[in-house]
């Protein structure tokens, strides 16, 4: 039975630019790097060391060479955070592409996006 989720494939162009936002802009930490020596290279980020879920992110020409198959599209993420205004005005303050706060139902949303334009959520729920 599975209980949890543990890990999103995010397939980037640029590996060291999306550790550079993840950690810099978005304050996640690189929780392992690995490198097989023969051109495969992943790097696990995570909002915290001990976060149940994290983002392994892979080069997405070199998944793409070697799984023709595979979607390589950026899965649709919502993030959830305490003091959505505070984040929102660093992530400006970080020069992060921001869309509206909006309230919902559940709680405050907005989006973002990465160095390479891919959107993201985060919300704080009610």
């Amino acid at each position: 039975m599975i209980n949890k989720l543990g890990q999103i494939m995010l397939y980037v162009n640029n590996q060291d630019e999306a550790v550079t936002f993840w950690t810099e802009k978005v304050g996640f930490s690189v929780i392992t790097e690995e490198d097989n020596g023969q051109g495969m290279k992943w790097i696990e980020i995570a909002p915290t060391k001990d976060a149940e879920t994290s983002i392994i992110l892979h080069n997405k020409e070199l998944i793409a060479e070697m799984s023709p198959e595979l979607n390589l599209s950026t899965p649709s993420l919502m993030f959830f955070a305490e003091d959505l205004e505070k984040l929102y005005k660093d992530f400006l303050n970080k020069n992060i592409t921001v869309g509206e706060i909006v309230n919902m139902p559940s709680g405050s949303v907005f989006n973002f996006s990465d160095s390479e334009g891919n959107y993201f959520a985060v919300m704080e729920k009610s």
